[in-house]
């Protein structure tokens, strides 16, 4: 199971890790601090390729950091080839890094929902594989209910049955540094990927005008 067969796992791979230089940011929110009111928090949503699931939450007032990584797995320290295998267990996802002051955990359901396809099963657009599934991995119960909640919200909207997983975060292992902010250090190769995959066709396909979420 590979993501893109005939252009991303590792073709696309091989074209896009030239010259990734940034360092990101990798600090540790405490989310028991979250639960009790302050404002340093972290959230974490699996919605297929990980690059594709750092622009909507940068361009948000109280996001502080978008990290790519791995978690769900009880491999230690993978790495981008093992994920591609699909055989230990972990997902892509996103670690959204948060002010909760400024911005809430529904609020980031609300951009979650819309930048996936709620009813595919282990898979997002052209990427195949449990590695692509999508998921909601909570850091507290406070999440967990809001996140139930949401879910059910959607299938009563749509009427239909939601695959997207809510299950516990476990360890979170960041992915490669030419991961990191892939979209902002190469554009180009970044919307060649995008628009091959189908990604932004199938979310105007389930979301129509809201496709891409909204901007708090």
């Amino acid at each position: 199971m590979t993501r893109l067969t005939l252009l991303r796992p590792f073709l696309l791979c091989a074209v896009a890790t030239a010259g990734f230089t940034t360092p990101s940011l990798y600090a540790q929110s405490s989310q028991a601090a979250s639960s009790q009111g302050q404002a340093n928090a972290e959230a974490t949503f699996a919605g297929g390729c990980f690059w594709c699931m750092e622009p909507p939450y940068d361009k948000q007032p109280g996001v502080s950091a978008t990290i790519s990584g791995y978690i769900g797995g009880e491999l230690e320290n993978p790495t981008y080839e093992d994920i591609t295998r699909g055989d230990t267990g972990h997902a892509e996802v996103v670690k959204v890094e948060y002010d909760s002051e400024q911005i809430s955990y529904e609020q980031l359901l609300a951009i979650f929902w819309r930048n996936i396809d709620p009813f595919a099963v282990d898979r997002q657009f052209c990427d195949v594989g449990d590695q692509y599934r999508s998921a909601i991995f909570y850091h507290d119960e406070a999440q967990r209910e809001l996140a139930e909640a949401s879910k059910a919200e959607m299938e009563a909207r749509f009427d239909r049955e939601i695959a997207t997983q809510i299950v516990p975060a476990t360890t979170f292992w960041p992915a490669e540094e030419y991961h990191q902010d892939y979209y902002q250090k190469n554009p180009v190769r970044y919307k060649f990927y995008r628009y091959s995959c189908g990604r932004d066709a199938r979310l105007e396909e389930v979301w129509g005008d809201e496709a891409g979420g909204p901007e708090f």
